[in-house]
């Protein structure tokens, strides 16, 4: 089984993960290749290497619509047209990725879309992305996707991402790091902050990162065989901008991640505090938190507290506990955690496409699962029943 991590210490954008996947094996050629009518003729991308705080890297470069040299890491409004989502769907086209590749290209750019329509407030159809409507964005996208493919890890996780701070200047005005995209796109990933006074996630990196990382954590057991540095365009002065990817070998036999699992038990909070618990330990790296109703001394009704997370995040999400909850106490053990092998792949259905969730154990696939967004959003927009959607969704993926 090959495994993939995603090292996000230094955060993550299109042309970094893109970077260190060409760093780690994927032949330039084949991205040229793919990219097909995107990139104007083959001197349209290409790599260098470049030192990231001591640390050699690539750097992929790819030449602007004006024939400027772009991944500056500058948010640059005007500079490059602004483009809607049957636009870039016509580009994805002209590419020579497979027919799954550009499914997969163009579900990630709707994603971007249903971001972009939710924060400004404009239907889906009316939606003009801006830099991620760059020439160079729709080519890191469309490079990333057929990059992943071409290596065809069974298993991919990531890192906590490093989002930086400060401020950004986007085509809209100056906004905190991170982005208002960036972070709905990144919303069920652990994040965190710091001290480069940088952004270090764009919403492309959050993008790809959170579509393919089927779980976050730690480094996963593996036999290690490659290994790439990807480089973002700053050279910051304390930490190498750089995003690393690790290739290997992993048992699909064994338990490959250890989790830490907390327990607190409540009997004297407000209910109406649970919920902002959940998200703040959801939001702080757990992988799972849920609620248990007990019985207690004194015969009174309580709560089981339970999370499950990384061993690394235990001090972390301990501290919130104490903080947030009434729990004066708190328990904790380290478990083995084996999970399916998953991946998500994207189906045609008379009413639009649909993102199946698949998980397999030694190849054989054990459940496929419609995305549940994707069907009750296809129900709104159809006025057909949910139940519907998921049907149609489960037949065009057996057949």
């Amino acid at each position: 089984m090959t495994v993939l991590y995603f090292d996000c210490f230094s955060g993550a954008s299109g042309d970094m993960l893109l970077g260190a996947l060409i760093d780690a094996g994927v032949p330039l050629a084949e991205i040229r290749r793919a990219l097909g009518s995107l990139a104007i003729d083959p001197d349209a991308v290409w790599t260098e290497t470049v030192m990231r705080t001591g640390i050699r890297a690539t750097k992929f470069c790819v030449r602007g619509e004006h024939g400027e040299h772009t991944h500056t890491g500058d948010h640059r409004p005007g500079h490059e047209p602004h483009r809607t989502l049957a636009e870039i769907a016509a580009l994805i086209d002209g590419s020579a990725l497979s027919a799954a590749g550009k499914g997969r290209a163009k579900a990630l750019f709707r994603r971007l879309g249903e971001v972009e329509a939710a924060i400004h407030g404009v239907p889906l159809d009316q939606v003009h992305l801006h830099e991620v409507g760059a020439l160079d964005s729709i080519i890191d996208i469309v490079g990333a996707v057929h990059a992943l493919e071409y290596l065809g890890a069974d298993r991919i996780v990531a890192s906590p991402l490093n989002v930086g701070s400060g401020t950004i200047e986007s085509a809209h005005g100056v906004y905190p790091v991170p982005a208002p995209a960036t972070l709905r796109l990144l919303k069920g990933a652990p994040i965190y902050s710091g001290p480069q006074k940088s952004e270090l996630v764009t919403p492309t990196g959050a993008l790809l990162v959170k579509a393919y990382a089927s779980e976050f954590g730690a480094v996963p057991a593996m036999t290690l065989s490659a290994v790439g540095y990807g480089a973002g365009s700053r050279d910051l002065p304390d930490t190498p901008n750089v995003l690393r990817v690790l290739i290997g070998d992993g048992d699909a036999k064994t338990p490959s991640t250890t989790v830490v699992v907390i327990e607190a038990d409540i009997d004297d909070m407000n209910p109406q505090i649970f919920g902002v618990v959940m998200d703040t330990l959801l939001a702080q790296g757990a992988l799972d938190v849920f609620y248990t109703s007990i019985q207690m001394k004194k015969n009174r009704p309580g709560i089981l507290l339970t999370v499950v997370a990384p061993p690394d995040a235990r001090e972390r999400l301990t501290t919130t506990l104490f903080r947030e909850t009434t729990t004066i106490g708190v328990r904790y053990r380290e478990m083995a955690r084996e999970c399916l092998d998953r991946e998500e792949v994207i189906v045609a259905t008379p009413l639009g496409p649909v993102r199946i969730k698949v998980a397999r154990r030694d190849g054989r696939i054990l459940n496929a699962s419609p995305e549940f967004d994707d069907c009750a959003r296809i129900a709104r927009e159809r006025d057909v029943p949910v139940k519907e959607v998921q049907a149609l969704a489960i037949k065009a993926f057996l057949s």
